[in-house]
C-alpha cells in the first residue's frame, strides 16, 4: 500500500462503496423508511443471490487482494516473516506492511460479520454489523496514528486530516450500535464517507504523483496551509456530490413512481359481479354499440 497504486486500491474502494451507500440513503428518504435497508425474505425463501449480502462479499473479497497484494507483491516477495530470526537482536520485520495488512483484516472481519449477520440467522443483526464496522474505523484510525513515526510534516498533516473524518464515521457507526435507524445518522455517515474517499485519492496524489510536477514542500508553510484549505473543499465536495446522489435518486423516484401509478391506473381488473352497477354499465355500452352496428 506504500505506492501510488497500492493508496489507489482502498481510495476506490471506499469512494465506490460510499456512493452506494448515498444512493441507499437518498432512497430511502425519499421513501420514508424507518429502517435503510428493506428486510429480506426469510431465510428458506431466499433467492441464490440474497443468501450472501454484497456489501459483506465486496469486502471480504477487496481486504483479501489487499492483505495478498501486501504479502506478495512485487512477485518473488514474501512478507510472512514478522521477525528476523538470524538477527540476533530478533528485529521486526515489514512494520508498514503489517500496518497495512491489520487495517484489511478488519475490514475483512467487518465483511464476515455481515455474511453471518444475514445468512446465519433468521433476522439480520444490524447491531453486529455496525459494531463490527465501527471496530474496523476505530482501528483504521489507530493504525493512521501510528503511520506517522517517522514522517515529514507534510505526511503527518495529511494523515491528521484523513483521521478526522474516520473518526467521526467511527463514532456515528458507535452510536448506530445503540440508536439505530436514525436518518441523520446516515446523512452524516455518508458524508463524511466521500470526504474519506475523496481526500484519500487526494493524498495519493499530492504524495506520489503530484499535478504540478514539483513534489510539495514540508517545510513550506505555504503548503502545510493549503492542505487544510484543500480539506475544507473536499468537505464541500462531499456536500455537492451527496445533494447530486440524491437529486438523480429523486428524479428515478418520482418518475418510476408516476410510472407505476399510471401502470395501476390503465391496468384495472373486470367486474365479475353480476349485481354491480358498473358491470351494467358496460353491458349498456356494448348493447348500444351493438345497435348502432
Amino acid at each position: 500500500m506504500g505506492t501510488f497504486l497500492g493508496h489507489l486500491m482502498p481510495a476506490f474502494f471506499f469512494l465506490f462503496y460510499c456512493l452506494y451507500y448515498s444512493v441507499l440513503v437518498s432512497l430511502a428518504l425519499l421513501r420514508k423508511q424507518r429502517v435503510l435497508k428493506l428486510p429480506l425474505p426469510p431465510k428458506e425463501k431466499r433467492r441464490r443471490w440474497q443468501l450472501v449480502p454484497m456489501e459483506g462479499g465486496v469486502k471480504v473479497v477487496i481486504t483479501t487482494i489487499g492483505i495478498v497484494l501486501e504479502f506478495f507483491f512485487p512477485p518473488g516477495v514474501n512478507r510472512l516473516v514478522i521477525i528476523d530470526w538470524k538477527d540476533p537482536r530478533r528485529p521486526f520485520l515489514f512494520k508498514d506492511n503489517w500496518h497495512h495488512i491489520t487495517m484489511y483484516g478488519f475490514f475483512l472481519l467487518s465483511g464476515v460479520a455481515d455474511i453471518v449477520s444475514h445468512s446465519c440467522r433468521a433476522r439480520p443483526c444490524v447491531k453486529l454489523e455496525r459494531a463490527a464496522e465501527a471496530l474496523a474505523f476505530y482501528v483504521l484510525a489507530l493504525m493512521m496514528a501510528s503511520h506517522l513515526e517517522n514522517k515529514n510534516t507534510l505526511e503527518i498533516r495529511v494523515h491528521v486530516l484523513f483521521m478526522v473524518p474516520v473518526l467521526v464515521v467511527a463514532l456515528v457507526l458507535s452510536v448506530e450500535v445503540w440508536v439505530p435507524d436514525q436518518p441523520q445518522l446516515w446523512v452524516l455517515k455518508a458524508w463524511m464517507g466521500l470526504v474519506l474517499s475523496s481526500w484519500l485519492l487526494q493524498l495519493s496524489v499530492l504524495l506520489y504523483t503530484p499535478i504540478t510536477g514539483q513534489p510539495w514542500r514540508a517545510e513550506d508553510p505555504t503548503d502545510l496551509a493549503f492542505l487544510s484549505i484543500f480539506f475544507c473543499w473536499h468537505l464541500a465536495l462531499g456536500v455537492a456530490i451527496l445533494a447530486a446522489t440524491y437529486g438523480l435518486c429523486s428524479l428515478w423516484h418520482h418518475r418510476y413512481s408516476s410510472w407505476t401509478e399510471a401502470s395501476n391506473a390503465r391496468y384495472q381488473l373486470c367486474p365479475t359481479d353480476s349485481r354491480g352497477e358498473e358491470l351494467e354499465k358496460l353491458q349498456a355500452e356494448v348493447t348500444l354499440q351493438e345497435g348502432g352496428i
